[in-house]
């Protein structure tokens, strides 16, 4: 069967046990889509929101994926395993079980421009080899600490003495293995993460997604995409007639009126996302051009 352009997002309510490929595979299988891809990959053990863009929405997913994420995450504590959750093996433990007061006294160490070191089992290359390839050969590879932004660590609840569950709002690039394992180091516990649930990425919530179990019925309904621009939701919006879009149709750039920034933006003619880019000195320049073929 030919495949047909579609251009939007579809947000689906990934559940355990299902990678982030398999979704968009099955998403863009569904709805025939000759491209798609997504903003943020999840691990098959985590659930919860994960944006498939189809389409000329492809292009607006670097930005989607520049947004902040949210997780609400439980740890097992007492436990370090290799993989930093549940699925790996028990490599250090401790009978330690700390109290809320002091599980609230570590957390300020991880909010706001921190470092973290990714976990072993991540995708992470080291000498041009992902880190998990290595650590299932037996070798432990040396990974560098990285800049992260956490907005938000919060402690939600303590289900019991061997649990604590965590609202995590943070930047591109964040490891919540790795959260979860410098909290239970940081308490002199171990610690690993249990179960782990994403709700937010970007400009996109759960209550925006499907269940994945649906998914299959778009090939013979309508999906509920949502537009191109919910892409760019953030990014400073300039519109302009037919004329100005044709000029950047064929990538040239354009005079904007002065609006105070020098950074991206995104221009749009009749609703319609015509190009993402960046003004400098008063002329928007194209980067990325959105053509909607039929």
């Amino acid at each position: 069967m030919a495949k047909r352009n579609i251009h939007g997002w579809l947000v689906i309510d990934k559940p355990e046990g299902v990678t982030s490929t398999q979704v968009v595979g099955r998403a863009r299988w569904a709805l025939e889509a000759k491209k798609a891809g997504h903003a943020g990959t999840l691990d098959p053990l985590a659930t919860g929101l994960v944006a498939v863009a189809f389409g000329e929405a492809t292009k607006t997913v670097p930005h989607a994926m520049d947004g902040l994420k949210t997780y609400d995450f439980t740890i097992r504590l007492g436990q370090r395993t290799s993989t930093d959750d549940r699925e790996g093996e028990v490599i250090a433990s401790s009978d330690a079980r700390p109290d809320d007061a002091a599980i609230e006294a570590v957390l300020g160490r991880f909010r706001g421009d921190i470092e973290q070191i990714p976990p072993v089992f991540s995708a992470v290359k080291v000498a041009g080899e992902r880190a998990y390839d290595l650590a299932r050969a037996g070798e432990i590879p040396e990974l560098a600490a990285r800049p992260l932004h956490v907005a938000e660590l919060e402690l939600v609840e303590r289900p019991d003495a061997d649990h604590a569950r965590f609202r995590l709002v943070c930047g591109k690039g964040g490891y919540v293995r790795s959260i979860a394992r410098d909290i239970g180091i940081a308490l002199g516990c171990e610690a690993h993460v249990a179960t782990l649930r994403r709700t937010a990425a970007g400009p996109f919530t759960l209550e925006q997604a499907v269940p994945h179990d649906i998914v299959e019925s778009f090939r013979e309904k309508p999906a509920p995409l949502l537009p191109v621009e919910a892409g760019l939701v953030g990014l400073p919006e300039i519109r302009v007639d037919a004329g100005r879009a044709a000029q950047l149709r064929h990538g040239q750039e354009i005079p904007v009126p002065t609006t105070g920034y020098d950074e991206p933006a995104w221009i749009s003619e009749n609703g319609e996302p015509v190009a993402m880019g960046k003004v400098r000195g008063g002329k928007f320049r194209p980067e990325r051009v959105f053509v909607f073929a039929e």
